[in-house]
């Protein structure tokens, strides 16, 4: 006989395992990261350049609405992914079962029947090996007519890809370093926008940028960060600087200097222009604890290495502002 203890010891561990299952399959991504706008591409990747060649990931924190332009082109990646036998219907099954059967043996009444719950189990699963063998069936045959179709298209995609990239490689050339020195990267137009180009002046302000926001961040200045930066950025960066004097620590930022530059793209929607650089700077980044000034984070002798996507927005031909910043 088992004992009541035992009984309740078998009940809450099943429990905790089975919500538990619930938690994986519904984990929010950490806050942090990449955050602001791009306007009308603030949820599609940059192009790669010279200094950010890998992918980037799209922006993760935003106040633009994802209007699920891009769903089209996630859907694919979306279904390399293939779930866990304990997610969906076999999850769900699989919860339900544990937990009936947990509640029958805290009841005195044994697993709840062990045996006709394997039963039930096995038929499940043929009925599910079944349905699973015709859906593959059909999926096969249907792929086997839009083969060709998908080909072409992935040699149409490769062929743009190549173009664009032989193109920001020439333009790469002329970049200076440290700085910009001319010229802009092509992106993927989208409905309503198009693409322009920068003017030195353009490039001179973006590298101005750099120092202004970083060194107002540390300065822990809100004034000169709205004078920088969107009203959207001024929110995301506040947060981190309240964050920071809760926690009694300080971050400062000194001795910018920009390694490297491209421009990923620039265009316009309507009355607001965008442009997306990728930036390779190197500054003394620390962080202090406020009371004492000790440094908990960071190397306030050496410098460090930062590749970043900034995006930089101005409305009405006004002074460019920074909207974005994505980690690279």
């Amino acid at each position: 006989m088992i004992s009541r203890t035992s009984r309740f010891a078998a009940l809450f561990a099943g429990l905790f395992l089975a919500f538990s299952m619930v938690a994986i399959d519904h984990a929010e991504a950490r806050r942090g990261g990449s955050f602001g706008s791009r306007g009308m591409r603030t949820f599609q990747s940059a192009p790669p350049t010279r200094t950010a060649p890998a992918p980037i990931a799209p922006v993760e924190r935003s106040m633009t609405p994802n209007t699920g332009v891009n769903s089209a082109a996630r859907q694919p990646q979306a279904g390399l992914q293939r779930p866990g036998f304990m997610s969906g219907f076999g999850g769900t099954m699989m919860r339900g079962l544990l937990i009936g059967g947990l509640i029958g043996l805290l009841l005195g009444q044994g697993f709840g029947g062990l045996a006709g719950m394997f039963g039930f189990l096995l038929q499940a699963l043929l009925i599910g090996g079944v349905i699973m063998l015709a859906i593959r069936f059909f999926r096969s045959q249907s792929a086997g007519g839009s083969a060709p179709a998908l080909a072409g298209a992935g040699n149409a995609q490769a062929s743009r890809f190549e173009n664009r990239t032989t193109a920001q490689q020439q333009a790469a050339r002329s970049f200076t370093i440290p700085g910009f020195g001319g010229g802009s990267g092509g992106g993927s137009p989208a409905a309503g926008s198009e693409e322009i180009t920068l003017a030195q002046s353009d490039l001179d302000a973006f590298q101005q940028l750099l120092s202004d926001v970083q060194e107002a961040f540390g300065r822990e200045d809100h004034a000169a960060l709205r004078r920088v930066t969107t009203p959207e950025m001024v929110s995301y960066l506040s947060e981190e600087l309240a964050d920071n004097a809760q926690k009694g620590l300080r971050n400062e930022v000194s001795d910018i200097t920009l390694l490297q530059a491209d421009i990923a793209e620039s265009w316009r929607e309507d009355d607001r222009d965008y442009a997306t650089a990728a930036l390779r700077y190197e500054s003394r980044d620390v962080t202090r604890e406020r009371a004492s000034g000790k440094v908990v984070e960071g190397d306030d002798d050496h410098p460090t290495e930062t590749t970043e996507l900034w995006t930089f927005m101005r409305e009405n031909g006004s002074n460019w502002k920074l909207s974005a910043i994505q980690q690279a």
